[in-house]
């Protein structure tokens, strides 16, 4: 009997980590006869798991959706990452699910073995977490959103602007970014006939469906890239394009989306656009990047580049003078 129930675990551990599987392939992992498969997928059916099965060649099993959630099998690292996120989203940018996340969190925490508790718990005390000043984003918004996206179906909301002023927006939703704690949807603007980007803090709750839609092609194929430039745009002053003399796939390592867009040139360079309030910061951070560059726009970047060179050399002029033996 033990032996048993120990198979059923390591089945039910096997369908949950593929979406299909044939009888041969199970009875190879699980060292028995198709036959004893077969029983012991009947068994999983009576304790609740929606067990599929497909006849034919490429037909197989697969563990499917059912009315109920049955518990699931995690390894030791799933099981941390999925308590780890837990308490992330206990404190994160997604309102109304903190109280559900730490009730999950807790159930998880009774079940886990003394290691892995000991494991989540010290990222629990040796981590400082800041609190953000990030708006909180409506789950069930997030959720309607998400929905929508993936039922190409058309949305209806109220929206607000950066400038308080508020309109009712009909989109064709395509994609969701979280880009710096802030939430992002990436949609068709049927009113503007354009591509738009929207802060999912700033749509208003009441999100009507309208009817399903055609999906068009994307405006760029690096969506993040895309909301990042977007954003850049909308929220700081100066807007820069920096010629990087080093490839694609060297800078793109020191670059995240979140600060700024990369397009090729060439073999040896590529064209940086990023944007900041503060030049002198912009400055220092493209130097930082670590590779030979040229400011093509605005001038006034070019104008702060320049004086910091000369004071940095300078300053290093001054500290070789006060290194020399008279």
């Amino acid at each position: 009997m033990v032996q048993t129930s120990a198979r059923l675990l390591k089945l039910l551990s096997l369908l949950q980590t593929r979406r299909s599987w044939t009888g041969p392939e199970l009875a190879e992992r699980l060292e028995v006869g198709v036959r004893t498969v077969r029983r012991d997928v009947e068994r999983l059916r009576s304790l609740g798991y929606p067990v599929r099965a497909a006849p034919g060649i490429a037909g197989g099993y697969q563990l499917g959706a059912g009315a109920e959630l049955p518990p699931l099998l995690l390894d030791d690292a799933e099981a941390v990452a999925v308590a780890v996120g837990l308490r992330t989203a206990a404190g994160g940018t997604v309102g109304g699910i903190e109280e559900t996340s730490l009730r999950a969190l807790a159930k998880l925490e009774q079940l886990l073995p003394s290691r892995l508790r000991r494991r989540v718990n010290a990222l629990q005390t040796y981590t400082v977490s800041l609190p953000g000043s990030a708006p909180l984003v409506n789950a069930n918004v997030l959720a309607a959103i998400a929905a929508a996206c993936r039922d190409r179906e058309r949305l209806r909301f109220p929206y607000r602007d950066r400038e308080g002023a508020k309109s009712t927006r009909t989109v064709e939703p395509y994609r969701l970014v979280h880009l710096g704690r802030r939430w992002y949807l990436v949609a068709w603007d049927a009113g503007r006939e354009d591509w738009r980007t929207f802060r999912v803090d700033r749509i208003a709750p009441r999100i009507s469906t309208d009817r399903r839609f055609t999906p068009r092609k994307l405006p760029a194929r690096d969506i993040g890239a895309y909301v990042s430039a977007a954003v850049s745009t909308a929220r700081d002053r100066y807007q820069a394009r920096v010629v990087l003399r080093a490839p694609l796939a060297e800078v793109a390592k020191r670059v995240p989306p979140s600060y700024g867009s990369l397009e090729a040139i060439d073999e040896r360079s590529c064209l940086l656009r990023t944007g900041s309030d503060w030049l002198g910061g912009l400055a220092v951070y493209v130097a930082m990047i670590g590779v030979d560059f040229e400011v093509l726009e605005p001038p006034e970047l070019v104008d702060e580049v320049r004086a910091l060179a000369g004071r940095f050399t300078r300053a290093t002029k001054r500290e070789s003078a006060a290194g020399r033996v008279p």
